[in-house]
Order: C-alpha cells, then structure tokens, then sequence
C-alpha cells in the first residue's frame, strides 16, 4: 500500500511507516560493520569519500488500524494511519503512538523482543499438552505431606487416613515411574518481536485528528484536529484534558 507517513525514533536506529492500509512497519538500521585495520593516511582519504549511512532491514510488521463503517453517518471509516510518534525509551522495550485519524482512535504500542523461552514446566508436556499430576513424585509427597499436617491438626479420621492411603501408596511401587520436580529452565530462540497494543484512546475527538505530539515529561501527550487540542495522560484513556477549544 502507499505510505501515508514516517517516523523515525529518537536514536534513528529505528524507522516506523504507516500506510493507508493501517498497517505500521518498523524498519532497523543494519549496524555497521567496524573499520579494518588501516593507517593513518587511509582514515584520511576516507573522510573526503561519501560515507555509507547503512540500510534499513523489515523489524517488525502489525495491523494497527481496521477499516470500519459509521451507522449512523452511513460512511466508510478509512484505516489509513495518520500520525506516528515515539516515546523515549524507558527500558529494553519501545512505545509508539499511531492515529488514524478518520475514526478518531490514538492507539499506544509496545515494541518488544524475545530471544528465550521457559522450558521443563512440570504440568506441560514439550508441545503444550497438560501432564497427568499423579506422574510427578513431588506433587505426591507434597499432597502426602499437607494431608498428615491436617490429620495432626484436626485429628485423625477415616478420610484423611484414605487419601494419606492414595496419596502415599504407590510411592514405593511407581516411584521409578514418576517424575521429579523440576525448575523451568530458560533457552534460546530465534528472536520473535511481538506488536502489543497497551492502551486505546478515543472519544475525545469530533473532527479527524491531523496530528499528536508527546510532551517532554514523557507522560503526556497532545492531539489535535481541526478545531481542537486536548491533552492525554499516557495512563489514562477514558479523558482527556481540552486546552485549546476553537470551536465556533
């Protein structure tokens, strides 16, 4: 589809485009490689060549926006992204802010990279599939332990006496078959980048929004359209604060 706009974050290392299909797609800079070895004459030389800014590789690609359609205006709402902004990076992971405009909806993502993965889950098979309890030995001797402590407690009855019986029975005869109790383990993968949206912030807007602008606390941010800037918290998504009425 056709661009419809650009953005790049604060680093440049990064580069978000939306078209009017309502997808974003996020492009990264290729790293550099580092100069060989070479001398002092050749670094020289180098400077008056034009240099090589690097390419920019496919990071991530997700719908944002979807088409819709106004019942009561009998009108096609387009998907087109409008505006994209990025908020300073906070942590491994990055926010964006996307806007369609024609629905009126500023939508808040969170860009984030997955390079591991838990494995060795005691209830979980290796392809997901839930694990008979009874096969792991120290769920046994758990669920044995936490009914003789009721039977001390309590006193000692013909149910809790059964199910220290079941519990405790098979331990000597299966106990080859179960399964120790094992500690989640984290390993490599390929990297997975995952597009997830944290907040949706809407009806606040009569008119298309033509554009928004995050302020310098990093908390808030403007959007405006044609006859209206209102102010937004980044927590916040059911108000807005309207500084800047012109309606007539």
């Amino acid at each position: 589809d056709i661009i419809s706009t650009v953005e790049f974050n604060h680093t440049g290392d990064l580069l978000a485009t939306g078209d009017k299909g309502g997808r974003v797609v996020i492009f990264q800079r290729e790293q550099e490689s580092n100069l060989p070895n070479c001398s002092i004459a050749d670094l020289e030389k180098s400077k008056n060549q034009p240099q090589h800014r690097g390419e920019y590789n496919v990071y991530s690609t997700f719908q944002s926006h979807e088409p819709e359609f106004d019942y009561l205006k009998s009108l096609e709402i387009e998907e087109k992204i409008n505006k994209i902004r990025w908020l300073p990076q906070q942590n491994a992971a990055q926010f964006l802010l996307s806007t369609n405009g024609a629905d009126k909806t500023i939508k808040l993502w969170k860009i984030s990279e997955r390079d591991k993965r838990a494995e060795g889950y005691n209830l979980k098979e290796e392809d997901g599939r839930l694990r008979d309890p009874t096969t792991i030995t120290a769920l046994r001797v758990s669920a044995a332990f936490n009914v003789t402590n009721l039977r001390l407690e309590g006193g000692e009855t013909h149910r809790s006496k059964s199910a220290a019986l079941f519990l405790t029975g098979g331990l000597s005869n299966c106990g080859s078959m179960g399964m120790p109790f094992a500690v989640p383990v984290l390993k490599p993968m390929d990297l997975m980048v995952e597009a997830s949206p944290r907040r949706i912030f809407a009806n606040a807007h009569t008119y298309h929004i033509n554009s928004i602008s995050v302020n310098s606390d990093n908390e808030t941010y403007m959007s405006a359209d044609d006859l209206r800037i209102n102010l937004w918290h980044l927590e916040i998504t059911d108000r807005s604060f309207s500084i800047l009425p012109c309606t007539p």
